[in-house]
């Protein structure tokens, strides 16, 4: 059966070609017709049952396979009555019965139904095929924009995203491919014109000049024969005209066409009475028919009354639309204050980065960056609403967590960033590359290559959006990872290793308190991907204490290769310790607090610690190196919390976290002397 479906229509286009240039016998001609009216009224009845026009996709084929075949049937009937004067029961039935025999009348008729056909229902369908193309393509960026939408906040997975997008691309395709298809109807009816004035004057011309008949035989003969020909490819294109005017004019609902037009109709009953009311008020014109309009009137007024009873039961939709919550419900009022964990707004003039038609790929692109994420740090992040902002200026993007702004950058249309030293050669307008800082310009896209070939690195808008939003992410990880993002990657653990979170939570640790530990490790910018090492030694060291920096210190011992290999440069990791009698006295100093242990050293001191500090990472910076503070586990946090707030990009490790490397080369010794307010050095 299916191989029959897949050659049947192939094999019958191939027999319309056939039908052109072959004559047929006039039994087939029949079958033919009788195919050919049928066809079109179940074509028209499949129009109406269907409940949105993609039920209907394959339509516009339809259309042309269907004229095609009218067409033929066309030459096929005029091969016919100009060689034999006889072009089957059928056409001889529609010129000579149905018409009366009378010329003049099938003439007028044929006419009626070509102005029906051709100025009332084709041009229609024609203009609302065209308007819902333009429409339906206008309205695509925001389709897909809301479909990425929902998908990156969760509403719907990547299958359903995918289904609504290939339905989104469907409707345009099939408002296209309509578009073109009514100019098919409206060429068959043009044609239909043509070719029966063709048969009018070569039947009354082979009849008078060839077989000698006279004018009246003539026109009984093959006039009338045309005049049924066009009769009879007109009742099928009519009905092909109508099915096309309710495809195009169909609105999407739950039910087929005739079942909601009826429900509309009688869905309110003041209509139907005032209807009904009006019909009878037509009788008491002199002169009209009484029955007729007294009929047409009760049955208005009967149906209204029906109506009426049914009003009494709700209706499925109004219980439905009842049970949703009011408006001002607080289910409603909560739903709409959450906010959005992470969002990325766009002004109006950079949503081309959104539309796939554009070739914009942002969506895609921030999709990545979540995998990509997730295999870096090892928390799932939360879905990037992306929306437009109309009050942003143009050519910006923003960056909000949990509905404040953190950032903020600009992405000229038509440009590429292009980072270097010597991009004076290049027009563009100057700026910094908003992660690293570097000096960079926005400069025509055209003028690419130009820059790659001056050494500079070009970067696309959507890559400079999305590296930015993934020093946000990365930055401000430690805010990220709530509560249900702890649960739902200790299930994951729990899948594979059942024995180690059974021992560790609920029994030694809340999911809080291990939530803390873990915002803890991501805050020093450590990955918690390998969280069964990471509940390994938590529930080692809660046994005997659940202090914070001592549970953060036992994981960090446990992930030590892994803390310091970002560190490590051709097996050799670069360190700046300090000094020991200066890091005895940080440990006499170390003060228990609510935030953790803290440092209570003279400011003086600790402001030489930091100057210290500074100058040795600036020449460790200018030498290409990469170095890392170390110290003593017991002080590794307090540390790490001194020299936050002014050299935050530097890391803090202890001794026991560098196994991981094969070398380790000192760059400097922060020492325990300190420059005075006067200029005195003092040893402390």
């Amino acid at each position: 059966m299916k191989r029959l479906m897949q050659l049947g229509v192939p094999v019958g286009i191939v027999f319309i070609v056939v039908m052109l240039v072959v004559p047929l016998p006039a039994i087939l001609l029949d079958l033919l017709i009788a195919m050919n009216i049928t066809g079109a009224l179940l074509i028209l009845l499949t129009a109406m049952f269907i409940s949105k026009p993609l039920d209907f996709a394959a339509f516009p084929a339809v259309i042309l396979v269907m004229t095609l075949f009218r067409l033929a049937l066309n030459v096929s009937a005029t091969r016919l009555v100009l060689l034999d004067g006889y072009a089957g029961k059928v056409i001889d039935t529609f010129g000579h019965f149905v018409v009366g025999g009378s010329l003049i009348v099938g003439i007028i008729v044929f006419a009626i139904l070509l102005v029906i056909q051709f100025v009332v229902i084709t041009n229609g369908a024609g203009r609302v095929a065209e308007v819902g193309a333009r429409f339906t393509l206008d309205a695509m960026p925001g389709k897909q924009m809301a479909i990425d939408a929902d998908l990156n906040s969760g509403l719907i997975d990547e299958d359903q995203a995918r289904k609504r997008r290939l339905e989104v691309h469907a409707e345009a395709d099939f408002y296209g491919a309509m578009d073109g298809a009514s100019k098919f109807v409206k060429g068959d009816a043009i044609a239909a014109i043509v070719i029966t004035l063709v048969n009018l004057i070569g039947g009354f011309g082979v009849g008078v000049g060839q077989k000698k008949m006279g004018f009246g035989d003539a026109v009984s003969t093959y006039s009338l024969l045309s005049i049924g020909d066009g009769l009879v490819s007109q009742i099928p294109a009519l009905l092909l005209s109508v099915a096309t005017g309710l495809i195009v004019t169909r609105a999407v609902g739950d039910q087929d066409m005739g079942s909601d037009i009826l429900r509309q109709l009688t869905a309110r009953r003041t209509p139907l009475r005032v209807a009904g009311f009006a019909g009878l008020a037509l009788c008491l014109i002199p002169g009209l028919p009484k029955i007729p309009f007294i009929v047409a009137g009760g049955l208005m007024l009967l149906a209204s009354t029906r109506i009426e009873e049914e009003d009494e039961q709700a209706s499925p939709e109004d219980e439905a639309h009842a049970a949703l919550p009011s408006p001002d419900s607080p289910e409603v009022l909560a739903a709409e204050i959450q906010v959005d964990p992470l969002g990325l707004e766009l002004s109006a003039d950079i949503i081309d980065l959104v539309d796939p038609s554009a070739g914009g790929d942002l969506l895609e692109r921030v999709k990545a960056l979540r995998r990509k994420v997730a295999g870096d740090i090892g928390i799932v992040v939360p879905p990037v609403r992306t929306r437009d902002n109309l009050d942003l200026p143009l050519r910006t993007y923003a960056i909000k967590l949990f509905g404040i702004e953190v950032a903020r950058g600009e992405s000229p249309a038509g440009t590429v960033l292009a980072i270097g030293d010597f991009l004076g050669s290049l027009p563009g307008e100057p700026t910094r590359e908003p992660v690293f800082g570097l000096d960079a310009k926005w400069i025509p896209a055209e003028l690419r290559n130009q820059a790659e070939l001056s050494g500079a690195t070009v970067v696309d808008r959507a890559s400079v959006i999305t590296t930015h939003l993934a020093e946000v992410v990365t930055t401000h990880a430690a805010r990220l990872l709530g509560r249900e993002d702890v649960k739902l990657l200790t299930d994951v653990v729990k899948r594979s290793h059942p024995v180690v979170v059974d021992e560790l939570t609920p029994a030694q640790l809340t999911l809080g308190e291990v939530q803390r530990v873990l915002q803890t490790l991501l805050d020093e910018n450590v990955s918690v991907r390998d969280l069964v090492r990471i509940y390994e030694a938590l529930s080692l060291r809660a046994a005997t204490s659940k202090d914070t920096d001592a549970l953060v210190e036992a994981s960090r011992t446990a992930l030590g290769p892994a803390i310091v290999a970002p560190y490590v440069t051709d097996s050799t990791v670069h360190v700046i310790s300090l000094e020991p009698q200066l890091e005895q006295q940080m440990l006499e100093d170390l003060r228990p607090t609510e935030a953790g242990a803290v440092i209570a050293m003279d400011p003086d001191l600790g402001q030489s610690v930091l100057l210290q500090l500074s100058s040795m990472l600036t020449e460790a910076e200018n030498q290409n190196l990469r170095p890392v503070l170390v110290c003593s586990p017991p002080l590794r946090p307090a540390v790490r919390r001194l020299v936050r707030p002014s050299l935050h990009q530097l890391p803090v490790l202890s001794y026991s976290e560098l196994i991981g490397a094969d070398q380790v080369r000192s760059v400097g010794v922060v020492s325990a002397a300190f420059v005075a307010p006067s200029g005195m050095a003092v040893t402390s």
